[in-house]
């Protein structure tokens, strides 16, 4: 039954009439129920475990699904959230995030409800139009409570005018709460110092985590603390270990707490395979357990037996929910590190999309903030990593060769690995949820279907790695090579490898700017050692900074023994023979901090 006004049940009155003879509901008038028909309303008896209503997921990584969200789940999560946010009759609050998600409808409608506050509610194409009417209502209602997602934190801090922020006053916003997607420090930190001089606080940032299937939240706060950030050294995190990164580290992995566990809430974290608890700083699983977890799903038992009917292998502790999140406990703290679906797997090494995107969106001045995701994809038998990125809505025109140069040149900077294709995509290409998560299962999808709307595509598979290298053979007659022949060779066989013209190598550049990982340059100097027919050390082309460096220092034939007495087993490198098949074995079995200590200890020798 669908409860209206009569004016909207004549037939093209609008569009919910049509709706409604669709599905077949009986449309009531409420408006004109006779008065001797009111003594036959009778009250329903709820009870706790009756159903309240139906949340739907984001869809994020798999289809919506009705999450089944009783009465007890929704009163134990408004109670929850009143815990954690300190919301009394007197709390006022702002939101435009949309009502038919959780985080719009409990946090901006039932929380003040239940708490007896109040709450200005705004559309949320009105935000996206114009991000300073959302500070502005805040300023103007002097609210205390408001929030949203990372990016619209993000937003506000670019689109807001300076003379728009002269009239703000955000000194009432005690409960800047912000969750539903990858807390990004460097975005608080913008945010803070952009609207410091209007009275915003950096303590007012209140760090939280919640799902769906939770009913909404499930850790936050606590209240007026700065939130916790650990910088995370990157080697450690590829193996799922949370480690403190050296101050100065370019690489490290800024990750920020999504809040204490709040009371009545139990939060643990599981090796997802072996259903193991993990010890506070690895990284796993968040399973949670509470009166706030859902019943399941919807009409899928299945969903719901996994999904919610978790336990811990060495002990039987369950049922608990699996989150699919991935993160790790901290002094209390939890820390959301990505989605279990969303993890890139590249030659045993774990990396999150998150990290990968971020380093791939500033790569150029073209590409659109926010607007990108990589995800993984088999090539004959190996995962290989596929970027796809959106071009900003303003820009007329952009050079794909020097964009996709940058994107091979920053994700070999920042994470040592080789891109596979590169997709440079219209505003608006990439899959969304209706609250604006990324899909990046949609989109690989889509770009497995080549069905994405491209600007300009790169992809390496286009030519068979493992054929011969386009280089000049080395002619039995001739000497010593130059330096410049030298040169010549190396602009070449890299050319070859990165899949670019000769002419985009240049010879003073850093290797690794050229956007080669350390596969390549293996591959690279297997090469170059039998062209020059002379043995080399396996990492010698580690040893120099670019080209010209490594052809001067080849050319000398005065380095020859040199090379070769370092070309000797190093402890900290297992290789006994330079096989270059046995050497990638190698390298594939060791953790980057390995390889390091191994090239730094050669560099070291090269040096004496």
């Amino acid at each position: 039954m669908i409860l209206g006004c009569a004016e909207h049940i004549e037939p093209g009155a609008t569009s919910t009439a049509e709706l409604s003879r669709h599905v077949e509901l009986p449309w009531l008038a409420t408006d004109q129920i006779p008065t001797e028909r009111l003594g036959d309303w009778q009250a329903t008896r709820v009870e706790a475990q009756h159903t309240a209503f139906l949340q739907y997921t984001s869809g994020s990584t798999s289809s919506p699904r009705g999450v089944i969200v009783s009465h007890r789940n929704l009163i134990s999560n408004a109670a929850l959230i009143r815990q954690a946010f300190g919301t009394t009759a007197n709390s006022s609050a702002v939101f435009w995030l949309p009502l038919f998600h959780d985080m719009g409808l409990i946090g901006g409608v039932i929380q003040p409800v239940y708490c007896g506050g109040t709450c200005t509610l705004l559309a949320p194409v009105a935000f996206l139009q114009r991000p300073a009417l959302w500070l502005d209502t805040i300023s103007r209602m002097r609210a205390e409570i408001s929030g949203g997602p990372d990016f619209a934190f993000a937003l506000c801090a670019r689109k807001v005018s300076e003379e728009e922020r002269k009239a703000l006053d955000l000194s009432s916003w005690q409960v800047a709460f912000t969750g539903a997607e990858r807390i990004r420090s460097s975005t608080l930190e913008q945010f803070a110092e952009t609207f410091a001089p209007c009275g915003f606080r950096r303590e007012s940032f209140f760090p939280c985590y919640g799902l769906a299937e939770a009913t909404l939240m499930v850790s936050g706060g606590p209240r007026d603390v700065p939130p916790t950030v650990v910088h995370a050294a990157a080697s450690a995190l590829e193996q799922q270990i949370v480690e403190d990164a050296p101050p100065g580290d370019a690489h490290a992995c800024s990750l920020v707490g999504s809040g204490a566990r709040i009371p009545g809430q139990r939060v643990v974290i599981v090796a997802p395979e072996e259903r193991k608890a993990c010890p506070d700083g690895r990284v796993g699983e968040i399973w949670v357990q509470g009166p706030c977890v859902a019943a399941g799903y919807y009409g899928q038992p299945e969903a719901t037996r996994k999904v919610f009917g978790a336990r811990l292998a060495s002990t039987g502790e369950g049922p608990f929910l699996r989150t699919g999140d991935l993160g790790f406990l901290r002094d209390g703290q939890l820390f959301v590190t990505g989605r279990l679906k969303d993890l890139i797997i590249v030659r045993a090494r774990n990396y999150y999309p998150e990290d990968i995107e971020l380093a791939v969106e500033a790569a150029h001045p073209g590409f659109w903030a926010g607007h990108g995701v990589a995800f993984s994809v088999e090539v004959k038998g190996e995962e290989r990593l596929v970027i796809v990125q959106e071009i900003e809505p303003r820009t007329r025109s952009l050079d794909g060769d020097a964009a996709f140069q940058a994107v091979r040149r920053a994700v070999s900077t920042a994470h040592d690995l080789e891109v596979y294709a590169i997709v440079l995509a219209k505003a608006g290409t990439i899959p969304t949820t209706t609250s604006g998560k990324r899909c990046r299962g949609a989109c690989r999808d889509l770009f497995l279907r080549n069905g994405l709307e491209v600007h300009a595509k790169w992809v390496a598979g286009l030519h068979d790695k493992k054929s011969p290298p386009l280089v000049p053979q080395r002619l039995q007659s001739v000497g010593q090579p130059t330096a410049k022949e030298i040169e010549s060779w190396l602009k070449q066989r890299i050319a070859a490898q990165m899949r670019v013209p000769a002419l985009e190598v240049q010879v003073n550049k850093p290797f690794m700017e050229l956007g080669m990982g350390s596969l390549d340059a293996v591959e690279v100097a297997t090469d170059l050692e039998a062209w020059l027919q002379r043995e080399l050390s396996p990492t010698a082309i580690f040893n120099h900074p670019n080209i010209v460096s490594l052809a001067t220092w080849l050319a000398n034939p005065d380095s020859v023994s040199e090379d070769q007495t370092v070309a000797s087993p190093l402890p900290a490198l297992p290789i006994t023979t330079f096989d270059s098949s046995q050497l990638l074995r190698e390298i594939q079995q060791m953790s980057h901090a390995e390889i390091e200590a191994s090239l730094r200890q050669e560099m070291a020798n090269q040096r004496r």
